[in-house]
Parts: structure tokens; C-alpha cells; sequence
């Protein structure tokens, strides 16, 4: 079993803490090659979280991890690796910069993978916000958004209908 919880809040000082869990547990006991410890049915494998803290333009103020339980000793020491994602922003190229800094033996595979739908459930908790301006330009003067993801791709009609100027008929 395999549980995955992602929440986004904001706080009294205007930053948001966005919170991510996971639990994995055997549905039968486990004993653990490394330590001889034995798992009973259903106690976890791994329960890890990350709280990140970002500002409304999505900057990482602050980013800590936990492991709560994980299946060899060495793995809570992996928790601080997260930290280095401080000071920079979610957004285009995250995941590449996440890549870089913690993917093989520099992170957590599984801490690792709670940072695409903690940022996701960043950029949601924050939209309400971020939809009630104008919209965000990049430096030539198109909406970020486009192309972005499917329905916001240049030849779509949603891009047709919200900046006409800016939609391409397919295949130009």
C-alpha cells in the first residue's frame, strides 16, 4: 500500500507552507535484509514528509524533510539533501533542477518523488492568487501559460479564445 498526501496552506505572514507525506506499507510482514528488523503486516517501510515554505511568486524560502521510518538506518541522513532546493523557484526547469541535486546516490528516491506533486499542489494552492491579476508575461510578451500543457498549447482553441494574438493554427 502506497499513501501519498499533499496539502497547501497560507500562513499569518503571508507565506505559504506546503506539505507533502508518504507511507508505504507490505500488506504481509516483512523482514528487512539489511537489519534483520521485522515489519508486521501493514506498519510502514517508509513514512517520510517534506514541508515546503514558498512565497507567491513560488520561491523557496525554506524546505526540510523527515524520515519517520524507512527500511535501512543510513536513509534519515538523505532528509537534508532536500535543503539544498532553497532559493530557488518552482516553475519551468524545477524538475530538471531537482534531477541535478538529488537524483542516484545525492537523494532519496522517495523523498525525491513527493517534490513534483508538492510543487503541483504549490502552484494549485496559490492559483487563486496568482488568476487574480493580469496575466503573467514572459519576456516577449506571451502569456506564461502557453503551451504549458495540453489544453494551453498555441494551436488549441482555449489559446484562441483567451489571446487570439498569440494562438497559431496546427503545424505553423
Amino acid at each position: 500500500m502506497r499513501r501519498i498526501d499533499v496539502r497547501g496552506y497560507r500562513r499569518h505572514d503571508g507565506l505559504y507552507d506546503i506539505e507533502a507525506r508518504i507511507i508505504d506499507a507490505k500488506s504481509q510482514a516483512l523482514t528487512l535484509s539489511s537489519s534483520g528488523r521485522r515489519l508486521a503486516a501493514g506498519d510502514p517501510l517508509h513514512d517520510m514528509s517534506i514541508r515546503m515554505v514558498v512565497d507567491e511568486d513560488l520561491l523557496i524560502h525554506d524546505v526540510i524533510a523527515v524520515t519517520d521510518a524507512a527500511p535501512h538506518g543510513i536513509c534519515p541522513q538523505a532528509a537534508a539533501s532536500i535543503a539544498t532546493l532553497r532559493g530557488e523557484r518552482i516553475g519551468r526547469g524545477f524538475r530538471r533542477v531537482i534531477r541535478e541535486r538529488l537524483s542516484g546516490a545525492q537523494g532519496c528516491t522517495h523523498l525525491t518523488e513527493l517534490l513534483v506533486p508538492l510543487a503541483t499542489t504549490a502552484f494549485q494552492t496559490l492559483s487563486p492568487l496568482r488568476n487574480a491579476g493580469p496575466d503573467r508575461l514572459d519576456d516577449t510578451g506571451t502569456p506564461v501559460k502557453i503551451d504549458t500543457c495540453f489544453a494551453y498549447g498555441r494551436s488549441r482553441d482555449l489559446v484562441r479564445q483567451l489571446w487570439p494574438a498569440h494562438h497559431r493554427a496546427a503545424g505553423e
